[in-house]
């Protein structure tokens, strides 16, 4: 048993030696120590920002422009997650953007997704927002 002074590793319970706040016998036993400690309560956030990530890789991967049409089939094929998404914007005709960071998508119909980029300034993006009436549209 060890004598008063001496204290006990928290991982491997190894005699420790050096500072006095020091609670490790070495670099391998804080790691292993702090791994079996947050590893199930990180787990989960590590998984969802997986998700999360792997979303936003595919909506740049579909969005180069930064306004672009695209199938819900076509999300779905190549692994995009609906149900995982880091915030909303709800427009004035009630439709809904959903974003994956800065990367946004809202449902135009049961088939279609309109894919749009946030600017990380905070600025209207010109891909996204027009300043005057768009002339194709009233093309006849």
């Amino acid at each position: 048993m060890p004598s008063l002074d001496e204290r006990q590793c928290l991982e491997c319970g190894g005699v420790v030696r050096g500072r006095a706040d020091k609670k490790f016998c070495s670099d391998s036993c804080r790691v292993a120590f702090r791994n079996r400690l947050n590893g199930e309560e990180y787990r989960y956030i590590r998984r969802i920002n997986n998700i999360l990530r792997r979303n936003r890789r595919i909506l740049m991967m579909m969005n180069p422009t930064g306004r672009n049409r695209v199938r819900y089939e076509t999300l779905r094929a190549h692994g995009f997650d609906f149900n995982h998404f880091t915030s909303t914007h709800r427009r004035r005709d009630g439709s809904r953007y959903y974003y994956c960071y800065e990367q946004g998508y809202m449902p135009l119909d049961s088939h279609w997704y309109l894919l749009v980029v946030k600017p990380f300034d905070g600025t209207p993006n010109p891909a996204v927002v027009s300043n005057g009436p768009d002339v194709r549209r009233h093309a006849r």
